[in-house]
């Protein structure tokens, strides 16, 4: 997100964060109909903000209807499964309920609301009945919205989001057998209440509790084995993991104080409690070369547990300063304490809005600002995971050298800290056109990584990796017909064997030294067009065209050992046109207020070649042939409101 791995990331659901404490990645699941909002903030400034090194992802929840009740019901209708012309079971099923409306009018408001998901997700290169990935899940979302007083509310949320994902990591070279699943159960409680003291200052304080468990499970037990051209065998890791936080919130809000311009002052507290029991265990992995043979064995030594607990306490102070008219200035202060690496971190940040012109018509905004991240459990416990042993195999099974590695960290752990500024010039050229021309780069050091050091298998914080994005967006809107259109010249680089590919969700099992490169997900440019407009007979067209540089990867030997710079080839351009079509009908017999929306969704319209897989070992009869793309694909839409 914004140049960085998902777990470098903020993840907000009305304010509260909802990672998982083990990974650092996002951990909570919403149906749909209850987001009001989501906002990517590539430049957090607002000292409120804290534990990431990246972007910050932020969902808002909409409130409840305090007068009458509303409900939605959707995708009530299952899709077939489709496979060389024969039907075959179920393709996905993902039906949707949502009501709200007034327990007591004008006073309490309840949302209700679950989301069931059954879909199977097809790999194009595997045999038809072996070549999806399979994902069911429900997620419920209650939501009670208070009003106590003029000047008082609360809301008080419980959310659960249990998950099953089976062949997680499916591709061209992994078959199902070899997959794991991954299944989760998970729930979040929260509680907030809103209290305007004064003039116009608000004071938020909010309880939230998160329980988030995950287990990783192989698909067979037979011998895991990476061969050159596909693998072989049941998973080689099994993770049971047992996580929660609770977390607690107060921020006081001003009124405007006077005193050379205005002042909005913003004030507040954070304490978060996280725990994690977690246990490992591993699997010999044979690496199977093209004579046919094992040439090389990963053996691990007995499962391990083991339990990891931390506290997080942050305090923050801010002031928006209106100097001017014309000028207004946002200063920030914020220090994280961190149980883990026993530190305390000071965060300053600054940002400006300047208009250039009177009518405000041609703004300026400018910012910068230092940020420190969390440390995820999972890296805290990594001396007490299994150790390995590598032996090189010879024709007959006989061994041929060896070496054992022990887990240790490469002196102490400190907290990734990043350093960010933007430069955004906004010109509103018409009353309907709007462009914009930014630049953003973030450069992160104190990064975790992991490399094999003689005979120990090292995690530091010596990584490094920084973002550089120009961007520049247009939005053109008239009446009910609206077009955006952004290009992005970006960036993305830094060290390459981040931890969590090699302990999280779905590690590889081999690792190899570490170096710098490319990120993969790198993009250098990318162009995008989407827009709705208003068509005769209450037809709405939702139109999306997404053109951008292929993403890059490495090559290997038949040993997986990288050959010359890692991450320098790229796959194909990708390039594709996806577009929505939906009427608004009336539902005889439901009376004035019953509306339905049906309509029909088309993806990859011209069905371009756009490959998710690449051949890159060196020593296949098939290296730097591509698979798996995505075919043209059609998807019925149909929402009853009323």
């Amino acid at each position: 997100m914004k140049g960085t791995r998902a777990a470098q990331g903020g993840w907000l659901v009305n304010s509260a964060n909802v990672t998982d404490p083990a990974t650092g990645a996002e951990a909570m699941n919403l149906p749909i109909d209850v987001v009001s909002s989501v906002q990517v903030i590539s430049n957090p400034y607002d000292p409120e903000y804290g534990k990431f090194t990246g972007a910050v992802s932020s969902v808002e929840t909409r409130t409840g209807n305090l007068d009458k009740y509303r409900v939605s019901v959707q995708n009530l209708l299952p899709r077939a499964r489709d496979r060389d012309g024969d039907i075959v079971g179920l393709e996905s099923f993902t039906p949707r309920f949502t009501v709200t409306g007034p327990l007591v009018k004008n006073r309490v408001a309840i949302t209700q609301s679950f989301e069931y998901r059954f879909e199977r997700t097809p790999v194009q290169s595997l045999p038809p009945l072996s070549r999806d990935m399979k994902l069911e899940s429900f997620d419920s979302f209650t939501q009670v919205d208070v009003a106590l007083s003029e000047t008082n509310n609360a809301t008080f949320s419980f959310s659960a989001f249990p998950e099953k994902l089976a062949y997680l990591g499916l591709n061209t070279f992994t078959p199902q057998p070899s997959t794991p699943d991954l299944h989760q159960r998970a729930y979040q409680g929260s509680a907030q209440d809103r209290w305007v003291l004064g003039t116009n200052g608000l004071l938020t304080s909010q309880i939230n509790y998160q329980k988030y468990d995950a287990d990783i499970l192989p698909n067979s037990t037979a011998p895991y084995q990476l061969l050159v051209e596909t693998t072989e065998g049941g998973f080689f890791d099994r993770q049971n993991r047992r996580s929660n936080r609770f977390e607690w919130q107060e921020i006081y809000q001003s009124g405007q104080r006077h005193f050379l311009g205005t002042h909005v002052l913003k004030t507040g507290l954070d304490f978060s409690h996280n725990n994690y029991d977690g246990r490992h265990a591993f699997s010999p992995v044979d690496v199977v070369g093209t004579a046919g043979y094992s040439i090389e064995r990963i053996e691990f030594g007995a499962p391990a547990s083991f339990s990891v607990d931390q506290n997080e306490f942050a305090w923050f102070a801010g002031d928006q300063w209106r100097v001017s008219e014309r000028l207004t200035v946002d200063l920030g202060l914020r220090f994280d304490r961190d149980s883990i690496t026993g530190s305390t971190h000071a965060a300053p940040r600054a940002g400006v809005t300047l208009a250039l012109t009177r009518d405000r018509r041609t703004l300026l905004r400018a910012g910068a600002g230092v940020f420190y991240d969390r440390v995820p459990l999972n890296i805290r416990a990594f001396p007490q995971f299994p150790a390995r042993t590598v032996l090189a195999l010879g024709p007959l099974g006989d061994v041929l050298g060896s070496t054992a590695y022990t887990n240790r960290f490469s002196g102490g752990l400190r907290n990734p800290r990043s350093n960010a500024w933007n430069l955004e010039l906004d010109r509103q050229v018409m009353r309907n056109l709007g462009v914009r021309v930014a630049y953003q780069q973030r450069n992160t050091r104190d990064n975790f990584v992991v490399t094999p050091s003689g005979t120990s298998l090292l995690v530091s914080d010596s990584g490094r990796d920084s973002y550089r994005e120009f961007q520049v967006t247009g939005a053109y809107q008239v009446h009910r017909q609206t077009v955006n259109a952004s290009y992005v010249r970006s960036r993305a680089f830094g060290d390459l064997n981040d931890f969590n590919s090699f302990f999280g969700n779905d590690p590889l099992a081999i690792i190899q030294p570490n170096a710098r490169g490319r990120l993969s997900f790198d993009a250098p440019n990318r162009f995008l067009v989407w827009g709705e407009f208003a068509a005769p007979w209450k037809i709405t067209l939702v139109p999306v065209f997404d053109l951008h540089s292929g993403f890059p990867y490495s090559i290997e030997s038949q040993l997986r050992e990288y050959v010359g710079p890692r991450n320098v080839d790229r796959f194909p351009r990708f390039a594709s046109f996806d577009l929505q079509v939906t009427k608004e009908v009336r539902l005889p017999g439901f009376g004035k207020g019953r509306k339905a929306k049906v309509g029909f969704g088309v993806f990859n319209l011209f069905n371009h070649f756009n490959p998710r897989d690449v051949q890159n070992d060196l020593d296949s009869y098939r290296f730097g042939s591509l698979f798996n793309s995505p075919p043209r694909t059609f998807r019925g839409k149909f929402v009853v409101g009323f």
